[in-house]
């Protein structure tokens, strides 16, 4: 698996302070305008949790996409970055890049 992200702030990205934070701006077809996504990651014990926090236009955009099903999408992909994270390819592959 490849994937490949540009980690500047502009574009897509509002803010990046490694390993902290980052704030992204995302938008949907669906959906007016753009939404802030701001991920806070924090590392304790070895694990690392991150809190995704959205602000959309208004509350009627925001309860619209609560009522489309969305979260089963980000729950499935939470899902998978997991299993990838906790697999032993991923960290053999990161504690490599690390050693470089």
């Amino acid at each position: 698996m490849v994937c490949e992200v540009d980690l500047k702030v502009g574009g897509g990205y509002r803010e990046i302070v490694p390993p902290e934070r980052s704030v992204h701006m995302e938008s949907f077809d669906d959906y007016p305008g753009e939404s802030r996504v701001t991920g806070v990651f924090v590392e304790q014990g070895g694990k690392t949790t991150l809190t995704a926090t959205v602000l959309y236009l208004s509350k009627e955009v925001r309860d619209a996409v609560i009522k489309s099903g969305m979260e089963h999408g980000a729950a499935e992909s939470y899902d998978k970055l997991a299993e990838m994270l906790a697999s032993a390819d991923f960290r053999g592959a990161a504690q490599g890049s690390a050693e470089a």
